[in-house]
């Protein structure tokens, strides 16, 4: 039980609609503000928030952790400093450092820091290294094995272990890539933060003299995305102290998806409920998010071709958040919002979003019966609407939304592409959900 209680579980927060859908159960949020770090395409946070994110964590037994991870070259060494003061000054937990000028930088401001994965620490002796220059925490690089991280783990005094447990798994070794520099420019620097994934693609090889190799178009490089799920038991005995989900550019769902279910288990572990069963559900709803299968990396062998995405970019999950619409108003007497639908039709019983666009709402919940009205009148589903025929819905809901906060819908595509309604027409036009596009 005391191995299990140190157990921290962190969640990655790419803007405030992420960490309230993990608010619930995660220990710690890490996150990152406009520069040096190494997820520049997420929201982010500027640097005057930092006050506010770490207040409204704090005031919920968060943790927060700032990535300050990226390389760090001269003429950013006052930036670097800057950020450390502010991190200092706003009262972050710690900082997430790789660039040995971060190391020395946060020593020199005397905030805590722990060594990001970038530093490929996958040994005993670096290890001791960078606990000897104070890290208070090392985040291990992915492409070691559970018994080599039980040795390291054993080697320690001061310095936690953390490792990765879910999300996406980078081609290079600890996401040191250079390809998507080489391929894409110097604005796409995956060690800068900006990585356009051309690992993630399909890829003709032709020669000098165009002559095409005979290949069959698969993707080769595009790894399948970790998931330790099954074997949190053996992390938690393996002395680790801190459980990190990736996913700083995926949606706000699969943050609070991920987030619950690796919470769940670990307190199954705790309460001796942890089994098939619930192992099984677990499974069932990480598969309902953005993922493109499932692996369990380095920890127990080797990767191989087997753990490669061969035939599918992006998600495999065939469900989606489809939008349906837009709030319209709210109102706060009757707690219901007035919902401008542009897209397909809703029904009692359907599970919808409420997501801000500008706004800090995220929450979703389900229609219940009673809570749907239109023209005054209670209705158990609405007619389908279009880009040309808007439905005004009022909906009871179990927060307060804003105006122009964004409705969606989550559902299962290969289903509803066979789901006709009035006319003969699909009940949604499906799109890809941009937020769910990210995959580091």
């Amino acid at each position: 039980m005391t191995m299990i209680n140190r157990v921290e579980l962190l969640a990655p927060c790419r803007n405030w609609k992420a960490l309230k859908g993990a608010e619930k159960y995660a220990d710690a949020m890490y996150f990152g503000t406009h520069v040096l770090n190494l997820r520049q395409m997420a929201d982010n946070f500027d640097i005057k928030e930092l006050p506010e994110v770490t207040k409204y964590c704090h005031d919920r037994n968060l943790k927060t952790y700032l990535t300050v991870n990226s390389i760090v070259y001269d003429n950013e060494l006052d930036t670097l400093k800057s950020i450390m003061e502010a991190a200092k000054a706003a009262e972050i937990d710690a900082v997430i450092v790789h660039d040995l000028a971060a190391v020395e930088t946060a020593r020199d401001v005397g905030i805590t820091f722990h060594m990001s994965t970038q530093a490929n620490i996958s040994n005993t002796r670096a290890s001791q290294f960078y606990e000897r220059l104070g890290a208070k925490r090392l985040i291990l690089a992915r492409e070691l094995s559970l018994n080599r991280i039980k040795r390291i783990v054993e080697g320690m005094t001061t310095a936690g272990i953390e490792v990765f447990v879910h999300g996406a798994m980078c081609t290079a070794i600890s996401g040191r890539c250079y390809m998507s520099l080489d391929c894409m420019g110097i604005d796409s620097s995956g060690n800068r933060g900006t990585c356009a994934q051309p690992c993630r693609r399909k890829w003709r090889v032709i020669d000098e003299e165009n002559n095409e190799m005979l290949y069959t178009g698969d993707m080769f490089l595009s790894s399948k995305d970790l998931c330790m799920i099954e074997y949190i038991p053996r992390l938690i005995n393996a002395g680790i102290v801190a459980f990190k989900i990736e996913g700083r550019l995926r949606d706000n769902f699969y943050v609070e998806t991920t987030t619950r279910c690796y919470k769940e288990a670990i307190q199954a572990v705790a309460d001796g409920t942890y089994g098939p069963e619930k192992i099984k559900a677990w499974l069932a709803d990480l598969n309902k998010i953005f993922n493109r299968g499932y692996t369990t990396g380095f920890y127990f062998n080797r990767p191989t071709e087997k753990d490669i995405e061969h035939h599918v970019r992006g998600s495999v999950s065939h469900f989606r958040q489809i939008e349906i619409g837009t709030v319209n108003d709210y109102l706060s007497k009757s707690q219901a919002a007035k919902i401008i639908l542009t897209n397909g039709m809703l029904k009692i019983g359907d599970e919808i979003f409420f997501i801000g666009q500008g706004s800090k709402t995220y929450f979703h919940m389900k229609i219940e019966s009673g809570g749907m009205r239109i023209q005054g009148k209670d209705v158990t589903e609405t007619p389908i609407a279009s880009a040309k025929n808007h439905v005004l819905v009022s909906i009871k809901t179990t927060e307060p939304v804003k105006k122009n906060d964004h409705v969606s819908l989550f559902t299962d595509e290969t289903y509803d592409n066979f789901l006709k309604g009035k006319k003969g027409k699909d009940r949604y036009q499906l799109g890809r959900d941009d937020d769910q596009a990210g995959c580091q």
